[in-house]
């Protein structure tokens, strides 16, 4: 009889058993690990079994090349890109797609699949927004945490990029992403943070450009100091390709594995610093221990033999795609088609723009075609047309115009694809405008003046621009949907699939109307983000500017109501690790079953510091039959209600009042709660002088001081800012006159440096005692 017990088995060390082999490397080949065998594999050490893994594109599907980096990619499924992963706003699905990438890897043996992108979409004209999940860090991380998890469950790592601040391709190796610490830390960093801490992704990708003018692959700040010590990442860090500009230094910074490999060139310069004592050895051995654990791990989690199911992987990208696609405009109900004749324009209805170009360029499986797909599912009963309309850079000619309207005039209802050719998004240049080509709106144009009934299917992989949104009666935005996409549209148009995605990035009226008009692209070695913490939503509600489409925003074939909304205290107690419940009920009261996103945004009434009208805090995706409600719960914690303080370089929360807004898109939040929020103080600002007076008022030490600073001042009356008495005889003129001048001696009085006080005392108030009140107040 077995006395052997059901305990698991602890997971394997890779670490101490990475530590062990490096104590047996010589110099040479410590270096050697660190840099690549070519373009796709690192280098193996046979004399102590290491083994050599590979990586390989892409973010949404598998490009493996040969090791020259030349020819067609191995046959792999194409799934929508970045934008339309994102706008399901479905975690769980997008889980799924994260488990089928993570099969075609293994049954391709790749070990290190290079997605997913995360950077902010800061301006519509980044030539990789088409890789870039979202203009919203909250959303971009969590969509990126459940990939990773869906890749990484099958055993094969991650690398999340391009760490950081990587916003635009013109000099994208030359750049420097000049910005403030806030703006940095709220804006640019959360999404990676999120999806390091929720998923630990197996590497992160440094990323080409410079980040206040320290290259991103060697900023010990964000390699070491943010990403290792602040969120504990334990991975390795690989460079983006051709992303290393001073090896030595990027290695000390943090940054372990050089991609692709540059034989000897830089192996040397690692040998040399380490033998004349620039680069400590024990750092050399923690770089290498770094990679190598994770080296082990991946052939631990080799599955020789894997194969994957081709078909059940496109209807998942057809399934994907379907719940991807956002109806943006359904005037007179026009969808679902609902004709006996329709005029399907456009050659993209036939031969569709279904992924980006660069380095993330698939070859697919199979491909779908909308026209197809279309017909497929009407049958006899509806007479299906199609012309081009255009070719494949977007012209048109007088022939082409008059088929397609000769067509659309004949039928119901007319179809017109759309879209961005690949010469105008692609990785390597940013985009010139965010219009479409000249010839796809002079389609619309003259395809809506002959029949009324007219819906735009586009496929872009960014925002563009719409000057024909009032004349159309529908807009259908398809993205870049993958290989099955044209199925995906065909379900939507006919109402096999009701729509239930979301923006996830704002569609602006026109390019003068984004955020970045003056900052974008940076040039002559510097990229400017002026527009700070004001990025896509948060710049047009503050600036209550009306854009074509705002962030969040999706139609329905049927409606949603919500509700109810309850928190589960109405004051927060916001210490680490208290949580917060809201629950929000949501129904269905249209005629056929559907999804919604709920999505829930903070507002703080009285901001200490400049802040965003709202920003997004959580959402879910529910779906509901007709009639049918459900109570959806969130969970709040400290960090949700945090701003980044750049005085104490870390997050801390200001007690006060936030009102909770919930609803369906970023302008449409019918539900609201207000909680008082009290928060601890995380830390202090030191005291110096050139603090201001209203400093010391609210610093625990300098209480005691505040008094004596605003007497020495001369306005000893202002000590706090009480109402002024009247005379009976003041008229009411004179009396909200006095207020208004107390008001603003308090203002004058607590916004002056305490270095000014001797000037003002004329000596009286002197510096000697200025320098006591300061050593008080010292909180070291």
């Amino acid at each position: 009889m077995s006395n052997t017990t059901d305990t698991p088995t602890a997971a394997p060390d890779y670490v101490q058993r990475a530590k062990d082999l490096v104590a047996q490397m010589n110099l040479e080949e410590k270096a050697l690990l660190l840099s690549g065998d070519g373009w796709w594999r690192t280098h193996r050490i046979e004399r102590l079994g290491i083994p050599a893994i590979a990586l390989s594109d892409g973010p949404h599907g598998l490009r493996k090349l040969d090791e020259a980096g030349l020819g067609q990619s191995v046959p792999a499924t194409c799934f929508p890109t970045a934008p339309g992963l994102a706008a399901t706003w479905d975690v769980d699905l997008v889980r799924e797609v994260g488990v089928a990438l993570g099969q075609e890897a293994q049954a391709s043996d790749v070990q290190i699949l290079l997605g997913p992108g995360v950077n902010m979409k800061r301006s519509p004209l980044g030539g990789r927004n088409f890789e870039y999940f979202s203009e919203d860090p909250l959303l971009s991380g969590k969509i990126a945490a459940a990939y990773i998890e869906g890749v990484q469950g099958e055993g094969v790592g991650t690398s999340l990029k391009h760490f950081a601040v990587n916003n635009q391709e013109f000099e994208r190796m030359a750049c420097s992403s000049n910005l403030d610490e806030r703006t940095l830390h709220e804006i640019y960093l959360p999404a990676f943070e999120i999806a390091v801490k929720e998923a630990q992704p197996w590497t992160v990708m440094s990323a080409y450009n410079l980040v206040n003018g320290c290259y991103a692959s060697e900023s010990e700040e964000l390699l070491t100091q943010v990403l290792r010590d602040r969120w504990e990442f334990d991975g390795f860090v690989v460079s983006d390709w051709g992303g290393i500009n001073d090896r030595v230094k990027g290695l000390a910074a943090g940054n372990n594995l050089e991609m692709p490999g540059s034989g000897d060139h830089n192996r040397k310069k690692i040998i040399a610093a380490v033998q004349n004592g620039t680069l400590e050895e024990v750092v050399l051995d923690r770089s290498v221990i770094q990679l190598l654990a994770v080296v082990l791990k991946a052939q631990a989690s080799h599955k020789p033999g894997s194969t994957f199911d081709p078909e059940a992987h496109h209807h998942l990208a057809h399934r994907v795609g379907g719940e991807a696609i956002v109806l943006l405009k359904n005037d007179d109900d026009v969808l679902p088609l609902n004709a006996a004749k329709i005029a399907l324009v456009g050659a993209f209805a036939k031969h569709p723009r279904f992924q980006g170009a660069g380095s993330s360029q698939v070859n697919p499986t199979r491909i779908s075609n909308a026209y197809d797909e279309i017909e497929a599912l009407v049958g006899d009963a509806v007479e299906l047309s199609y012309t081009p309309g255009y070719d494949t850079e977007g012209n048109v000619s007088e022939d082409q115009i008059s088929e397609a309207c000769k067509a659309a005039e004949s039928a119901e209802v007319a179809v017109v694809f759309a879209g961005l050719p690949d010469s105008y998004e692609s990785e390597g240049f940013d985009r010139a405008s965010i219009d479409l080509p000249p010839g796809h709106n002079r389609l619309i144009e003259a395809v809506s003046a002959v029949q009324p009934r007219v819906v735009v299917v586009l496929l872009n992989g960014s925002a563009v621009a719409m000057p024909w949104a009032d004349k159309v009666k529908g807009i259908v935005e398809a993205w870049l949907g993958g290989q099955a996409g044209g199925g995906a549209i065909a379900d939507v148009l006919t109402g096999r699939v009701n729509p239930s995605g979301k923006l996830t990035e704002t569609f602006p009226v026109n390019l003068e109307q984004t955020p970045t008009t003056l900052n974008f692209p940076g040039r002559n070695g510097h990229a400017d983000y002026g527009e700070g913490l004001f990025v896509g939503y948060r710049y047009y509600d503050k600036k209550q500017l009306q854009p074509q489409f705002p962030f969040g925003f999706g139609l329905s074939y049927t409606t949603f109501a919500y509700t109810e909304i309850k928190t589960g205290s109405a004051i927060f107690d916001a210490d680490a690790g208290a949580e917060l419940t809201v629950e929000v009920t949501v129904k269905n009261t249209g005629s056929v079953a559907g999804k919604e996103v709920v999505q829930l945004y903070l507002h703080e009434r009285a901001p200490r510091s400049i802040r965003p009208e709202q920003e997004l805090q959580a959402f879910t995706k529910v779906a509901l039959d007709p009639g049918e409600e459900a109570v959806v719960s969130f969970s709040l914690k400290q960090r949700n209600f945090a701003s980044y303080n750049p005085d104490l370089h870390e997050w801390e929360v200001s007690s006060g009042v936030f009102d909770l807004r919930v609803g369906g898109s970023s302008r449409d939040l019918p539900l609201q709660a207000a909680v008082d929020v009290r928060a601890p103080q995380l830390g202090l600002q030191a005291l110096t002088s050139q603090s201001m007076i209203k400093h010391f008022r609210v610093h625990p030490k300098g209480q005691a001081f505040y008094a004596e600073l605003v007497t020495a001042m001369g306005f000893p009356k202002l000590v706090e800012p009480e109402e002024p008495s009247a005379d009976a005889n003041m008229t009411p003129e004179q009396v909200a006159a006095m207020r208004k001048v107390r008001a603003a001696e308090f203002v004058f009085v607590n916004e002056t440096p305490v270095i000014k006080l001797p000037a003002f005392s004329s000596g009286a108030f002197t510096e000697a005692r200025l320098d006591e009140i300061l050593r008080a107040v010292r909180t070291d």
